[in-house]
């Protein structure tokens, strides 16, 4: 059984270089469920003369929906100046997004926060989810394994507790939760309702059998994909499930290759 749904981070699509129009097309060619395009292509786009309109309008009849648009605003940065550039910058892509039709917005801990504490970084978060929902875009709260005070899934719940706002979601990704020391078993603290988007990859391991060595196809490492696929069914999980893999060369294999190949990885390693 796969209770998921499947979605393509283009990320994935590094390699090929391929502008919005040919991701979404490819994604949906591929057969997903829906996209996670980045903010940055979307702004390439535009900067060429493309309109929100249009795009929208060649997304709809695609089909697939964009749930999410990664973004890497400075919103918890020490720096009060960088802060407030980046909250602004981050209103005004906003807006651009709502109009596009996207679901939510990808909330990482960007910037220099290393010496922010995580009260403090719930009330910046508070600022940009509650500017995103005025315009009816969920900010998922990512955190990082490697980018302290925001690296792991105990950090990402108080701030979403002490953030004030109700049903705040996280992104989920087991890369940042193995390399900053989140247990599976934490995922039982949480109710699927609270998890925006997970993203998949699988990773393998390195010399010392504790660090690891880049990013592979879900199920083509040591992640317990099964285990974690149980876990987040367990908790009332049944949201999109995104393939995120930063690959810089896939040996040959094209773009629509690789995200079928991707897609049937999903679903082989995931079931439960």
């Amino acid at each position: 059984m796969f209770p998921f749904k499947t979605s393509l981070n283009t990320s994935t699509l590094l390699p090929f270089a391929l502008d919005v129009h040919q991701q979404v097309q490819i994604a949906a060619e591929a057969g997903y469920e829906g996209i996670e395009l980045w903010v940055k292509d979307i702004l390439a786009y535009l900067e060429t003369g493309g309109t929100i309109s249009a795009f929208k309008a060649f997304v709809s009849v695609l089909g697939i929906p964009i749930v999410d648009v990664i973004a890497f605003y400075p919103w918890a940065d020490a720096d009060d100046q960088a802060r407030e550039q980046g909250l602004a910058q981050a209103e005004r892509e906003l807006r651009l997004l709502a109009d596009l039709g996207c679901l939510a917005v990808a909330a990482p801990p960007a910037g220099n926060v290393s010496n922010v504490t995580l009260d403090a970084m719930a009330g910046y978060f508070a600022r940009l989810a509650s500017m995103a929902r005025k315009v009816g875009i969920e900010s998922y709260l990512e955190f990082w394994g490697m980018t302290k005070p925001l690296s792991r899934l105990s950090d990402a719940l108080f701030v979403a507790m002490q953030s004030g706002l109700p049903d705040i979601k996280i992104l989920l990704d087991h890369y940042h939760m193995y390399i900053g020391g989140s247990s599976l078993s934490s995922l039982k603290y949480m109710n699927g309702a609270n998890i925006g988007i997970v993203h998949v990859d699988d990773y393998l391991e390195g010399p010392d059998g504790k660090e690891i060595e880049g990013r592979v196809f879900p199920g083509g490492g040591i992640l317990p994909t099964h285990e974690l696929a149980g876990l987040l069914h367990q908790i009332g999980y049944g949201g999109y499930l995104s393939l995120e893999l930063f690959i810089e060369n896939y040996m040959g294999e094209s773009a629509l290759e690789v995200v079928k190949r991707g897609l049937k990885a999903i679903r082989q390693a995931y079931s439960i």
